[in-house]
């Protein structure tokens, strides 16, 4: 690894193993023994996905089934620092505190306990690279060499060419400049004049802006570092989509193109004559069989739970979700869609796919019905912001502060750790199968996007679970009370379907979204 002079040896911080598997690329020509192997083997801390698989259901295929761990976000922490030589009767000096090699190899120390603490904080995969100090521009362009997602820039000093030199635009980048959190850098004065605008009125810096620096908090670049994270996890996806993909309405119909094209989304289509073949071999292994009725036996056993549709619908959801799984597996990923998810594939399963999705949405993986890859990639960011399941739900008019978003499939492990209680009805437009209406907890704070059929703006709020009614409509039902004008909701919502997480991620998103080029409108 690189190292610039002046730099003292500072230890690798890192929330997770450096081994994780990855979607595409990265695990092409691995077998399915090796790749099994690998996803069995990944860990990470905090809530990300693999802690919502620490106390998730055993699947039916027992541990060879987990879904990859996510991919870490890579950051490098760079110093700008040099020490002005002092020259009689002329101004040999700029703003700042860092005067001498000494109070420099200080603030080093100081750079890399804060790191240190922030490590220890966080909650998703991240690597933190050892600190390069740079002093000149061929070291700035040296340390731009190694392999990372973000660059933080601490900007002690005011040499706005070598800044931008260690602004690649093809990564994130961010800088870190100190008030009073330790010596005054310059570039808490600099930053907006000299390095984004230039000398000049108008912002000219490529992928930076003054939502890229932070001052003095280290919290404060953590949500950022979140949000590229999630965004990181978005770019590339493998997901497998049983019937091809698709977009839901008039305007959706070039959403699978448009993902591809935003996102790098790599769409796996599996034909339902294949999911057809895997049924009836399933149908006719015994041994199989067995197991999954014994799995769903457990599962109806487990505390919350009430059965008001006939077994063997159930017996048969976790058969298919067994084969959701193998597709999984052999795919090397972590996110599955089903396209045409009612009348096509109800004669081949002799159940719907409402129950499967929600338990693998509560193993951590991403499943979702529709095939609808116009809200989709808002799934698949929201998810690994919040590192929690999310919930693909239809949305009704706001109305007196009040929206209903409703959907047959929905987690139940919605906050990354307990299971919502459920009742397991009918699909409700079938009157058929097994989907789960799912009793999310009252008074809980939760994010809802809203993508447009486009691809170019999501819409995005913040509201609170009033009630889980039960009218003659999709069988998991949520009241959410809008935190914002209704009417204005109303006025701006686009696309259809949307995404719901709990808690709060409205910052994170838009932060992503900005990065991503795309529009965001957050309503407050």
């Amino acid at each position: 690894m690189d190292r610039s002079a002046g730099n003292p040896e500072i230890g690798h911080l890192s929330s997770c193993c450096c081994g994780h598997a990855a979607e595409g690329g990265q695990l092409q020509g691995l077998s399915r023994r090796e790749f099994i192997s690998a996803a069995g083997a990944a860990t990470a801390v905090g809530l990300g996905l693999p802690a919502l698989m620490t106390g998730a259901l055993a699947p039916s295929g027992g541990p060879e089934h987990r879904p990859p761990a996510p991919r870490p976000l890579k950051v490098l922490p760079v110093f700008n620092c040099e020490i002005y030589p002092r020259k009689e009767a002329t101004s040999w000096r700029v703003t700042g505190a860092i005067q001498d090699e000494q109070q420099l190899h200080e603030e080093e120390r100081h750079i890399q306990a804060d790191l240190k603490q922030m490590a220890a904080a966080v909650d998703f995969p991240l690597e933190i690279k050892p600190l390069v100090t740079v002093r000149d521009v061929d070291q700035a362009a040296a340390a731009t060499k190694q392999d990372y997602d973000v660059l933080i820039m601490y900007a002690a000093r005011r040499n706005a060419k070598l800044l931008e030199v260690l602004a690649v635009p093809d990564k994130w980048n961010m800088m870190f400049v100190r008030h009073r959190s330790g010596p005054l850098y310059y570039m808490y004065v600099g930053a907006p004049t000299h390095f984004l605008r230039k000398r000049r009125d108008e912002f000219s810096q490529p992928g930076m802006d003054v939502h890229d620096i932070v001052v003095d908090d280290h919290a404060e670049l953590l949500w950022r570092l979140r949000a590229c994270y999630g965004l990181k996890n978005l770019l590339g996806k493998r997901i497998v989509a049983i019937g091809d993909a698709g977009g839901w309405g008039a305007d959706g119909s070039g959403a699978p193109d448009r993902a591809r094209a935003t996102w790098k989304l790599d769409i796996v289509p599996v034909s339902y004559e294949e999911l057809g073949k895997r049924i009836r071999g399933a149908q006719q292994n015994e041994p199989f069989l067995r197991r999954c009725h014994a799995q769903a036996q457990q599962y109806l056993q487990g505390a919350g739970v009430s059965l008001e549709t006939p077994r063997p619908f159930v017996e048969k959801a976790f058969v298919l979700c067994e084969i959701f799984r193998d597709l999984l597996a052999e795919a090397q990923t972590d996110a599955i869609t089903v396209n045409n998810c009612m009348s096509t594939i109800m004669p081949l399963s002799q159940t719907t796919a409402c129950l499967p999705l929600t338990l693998l949405n509560d193993e951590g993986y991403l499943a979702f019905c529709e095939s609808d890859f116009v809200v989709i990639p808002s799934g698949i960011l929201l998810h690994h912001i919040s590192g929690r399941p999310v919930f693909f739900c239809n949305p009704s008019i706001p109305h007196q502060g009040v929206i209903t978003f409703s959907h047959c499939t929905a987690p139940r492990r919605m906050n990354g750790k307990e299971l919502e209680p459920v009742r397991i009805v009918t699909h409700y437009e079938s009157d058929f199968g097994a989907a789960p209406k799912v009793e999310m907890h009252k008074g809980q704070e939760v994010t809802v996007l809203n993508p447009d059929f486009a691809g170019r703006r999501w819409l995005g709020f913040e509201g609170t679970i009033r009630d889980t009614p039960f009218f003659e409509m999709c069988r998991t039902q949520l009241d959410i009370a809008i935190q914002g004008d209704d009417m204005r909701l109303a006025e701006e919502m686009r696309g259809f379907h949307c995404m719901i997480a709990y808690g709060t991620h409205l910052r994170e998103v838009g932060y992503a979204l900005k990065k991503a080029g795309l529009d965001w409108l957050r309503l407050a």
